[in-house]
Parts: C-alpha cells; structure tokens; sequence
C-alpha cells in the first residue's frame, strides 16, 4: 500500500547521491499495524517539509522493496507478523547497510529503542509522542548522520589504503644503497596508473657491493593491485639479499624465478626484469634481460634504444630458461634509462593507438639529455601529456636513470 505522501517528490536514488537535503527524502515505513500507519501519514501531511512515503507491512515486504530501491530512511515497528525487537533492525542492516534506521517504539518500550541504537539504528521515535516538525526532524538528522557514518567509514578506509601503499612503496622504491665513494649517480621516479589506488607490481632497486660494483634491477610483475605488489616487494626484496649474497648473474635470476613462483597467486603470473652490473674501472655494463623492454642510452653520438639478447619472463619456462649476458660501454656523460612498460604502452590521442617503443624513442629524441633528472621529468611530463586526451595512463610506470658520478655531487634524485 501506497500512503498519500508517495504522490509527492522525484524518485531519487539513496541519501548518498550529492544534495539529498535539498530533495523529499525517500521513507519507507515497515508496519503491520493501519492505526500507527495512518499517524505516520499524518505526521508526514503535516510536516513543514515534504517527504517522499510508502509503507509495507512486514519484514519480508520490506526486504523486497529495499532489492529494488534504496530509501534514504527505513521507520521501522519492532513488532511485526515476521520479526521482533532487535532482530527487525539486525534484519535490515543485512538487507542494506546504507540506509539509515529509525525505530518505532511504544509507550513501554523506550529501553528497547536504546538497545536500538546501539544496534545501528540512527534514532528512535515514541509512537504518540511526536510532533509532526519533530518528525521530520529526526527522519532528516538520521539520514545525515547515517551519511556521516558512512563517510567516515570510507575516510578510515582510504586512510588504511594509504599507509598500506606506503608500506608497500617502501618495498617496492627502495632508496638505492650507495657507498660513500658512490659509483653512479641515479634518478628513480614511480607513477601509479590512473585506474589503480594502490601500487602496482613495478619495481626497482641499486646496490653498489664493497668492491664498488653497481648492481641494478627493474622489473614488472604482471597484473595490477596489493597481490602484484606483494609478489613486487618479495622479488625487490630477494634481489637485494642476493646481491649482498654475493649471487649475481644467471643464478640470481633462477632464484629470484623461484621466489616469484612460491610468492605468485595463480600460475599465470609472471614477472619481467632487466638487470645491470656497472664497473667502475672498466665502464662495462654487463645486462641480462628476462622478457623486459629495452632502455634508452644517450651519449655524445645522441639517443637510441638499446635491446641486447635476452631470455623470457621469469615463470614463463620454469628452470628452463636461459638468460645471456651482454656488455655494452657507458662512456663517461653518458646514460642508461631503464622503465617499465607503462612508460609506453599507453594511449595517445582518443583513439586505441598506443605510443609504442618507437614513438617513446621519437618523443625521448626531443627532450634535452644535459641534466638526468631534468631529461627523466620532462620525459614522463610529456608522456603523460599525450595521453592525456586518452584519460591518462593506464598502467604503473617505473623508471631507473643511472650514469657515472665522475666526482659529482650526486647520488639519488
């Protein structure tokens, strides 16, 4: 049955849709009795401000209205043909947890819209005691405080997502472990896709060994969101106790390969990386690629994409795979920029077209290299810019810019 106050009012969604107040809020009223029901439509009539009213008679009438539309307010009787007291409310809330609750309570039953409330109801009414503008009173103040529940709910939520990135930053963009007397110097950036609130499985790491060794690693689990980034942080992780393990090579990638099958959810993960080893004394570069994009090497004679041979992915050929070693030589003043896919796999423009290597290397030819940190910024600056059109980046980029610190003041930046 429909009460008079349903003729009034849009048919609006729940009190979470911005500017409720300003709107006939949507009540339904769950009572089994026509009397109590017949006041409530009065009250409704004689509120100063209108209301949007249906009623149902028991629980289960309720429970069916509420699977099709949200009210903004359930008034609930504790004493219904298919449920009593506290177990109406309990009922509700199971039902949708959204909406807010104001019980209806008799004469003798003030310490029952109590226990009411501190099961979750926002407020309770005494039948036969309220005037109609104290009425609509409470009906809007438990809407709003309903709302106010509910957004500092998803206020603590957000902040929990915080500090859990942040934990999970701290173990995926590690500061690198630079001697005193540091080899190189190294610009490392980060940046989350747009789709994603927590890390990605991106990572990095540098470590110079007591013999003045710089060792490097990116990499890229595959897939998105806190499983990726866990599997991220264990591989960071493992890298770096490897190397100061003294394991570096084919080896250190067999075993990381093992740490990303004992981590990973499902066997479809897998993860990508390159690694370099940097001598100081000889300006070699020793890299071993599993399954990852190339890198940008910049000297006096310009910048290229450099990709030496390399093996797959880590997963993809579990104790099988092979990965050789390839030197190449970084001259003084000169660079190598390793990133993750990200970097250039998004779309530019409002097509599907993607930037693609060759557009990055294309878009890279025309930033200025004078200044690593200057050339990483701007880089990722106009990137971002192409995609812009496309709503951004989809996927996490990370980015490791190293050369010689040649006596500079350097380190990371």
């Amino acid at each position: 049955m429909t009460l008079r106050g349903d003729v009034a009012g849009a048919d609006l969604g729940p009190a979470d849709n911005a500017g409720w107040f300003d709107r006939e809020p949507f009540v339904l009223l769950v009572e089994d009795d026509p009397g109590d029901a017949l006041l409530v439509e009065e009250l409704v009539a004689d509120a100063e401000r209108g209301m949007r009213l249906e009623w149902v008679r028991t629980l289960s009438e309720a429970a069916a209205r509420l699977s099709i539309e949200v009210p903004d307010c359930v008034l609930l009787d504790l004493r219904l043909p298919d449920a009593q007291g506290l177990e109406a409310v309990a009922r509700i809330r199971a039902h949708n947890d959204r909406v807010a609750v104001v019980v209806m309570t008799g004469l003798d039953e003030e310490s029952t819209g109590l226990a009411a409330l501190a099961s979750g109801a926002q407020d309770y009414l005494v039948k036969g005691r309220v005037e109609p503008e104290l009425f609509a009173r409470a009906v809007r103040y438990a809407i709003q405080r309903k709302q106010a529940e509910r957004t500092s709910a998803a206020l603590q939520a957000s902040q929990m997502r915080a500090q859990e990135n942040a934990r999970l930053e701290r173990g995926l963009l590690p500061t690198p472990l630079l001697g005193v007397d540091r080899a190189v110097d190294v610009v490392a950036r980060y940046r989350p896709g747009r789709a994603h609130s927590l890390l990605g499985g991106d990572f990095y790491d540098v470590v110079q060994d007591p013999d003045g060794i710089v060792h490097v690693i990116i990499g890229d689990v595959s897939g998105h969101g806190p499983d990726a980034a866990a599997t991220g942080v264990a591989l960071r992780l493992a890298w770096r106790t490897l190397v100061l393990s003294g394991v570096t090579g084919s080896r250190q990638l067999r075993l990381l390969e093992q740490v990303l099958l004992a981590e990973r959810t499902d066997r479809q993960t897998f993860a990508t990386a390159t690694g370099l080893t940097l001598d100081p004394t000889t300006r070699r570069v020793q890299v071993r690629r599993a399954g990852h994009p190339g890198m940008l090497h910049h000297s006096d004679g310009g910048l290229c994409w450099l990709e030496v041979p390399g093996g797959p992915a880590l997963g993809f050929m579990p104790g099988r795979a092979e990965w050789p070693a390839a030197e190449v030589e970084l001259a003084a003043g000169a660079g190598l920029m390793l990133f993750t896919d990200g970097l250039f796999e998004g779309r530019v423009g409002r097509a599907d077209d993607r930037l693609g290597e060759a557009g990055l290397l294309e878009v890279a030819r025309t930033v200025p290299v004078g200044r690593p940190e200057a050339f990483v910024d701007e880089l990722i600056g106009r990137v971002e810019e192409l995609a812009g059109a496309a709503g951004g980046l989809d996927d996490d980029l990370a980015i490791i810019h190293v050369c010689w610190n040649d006596g500079r003041k350097g380190g990371l930046r």
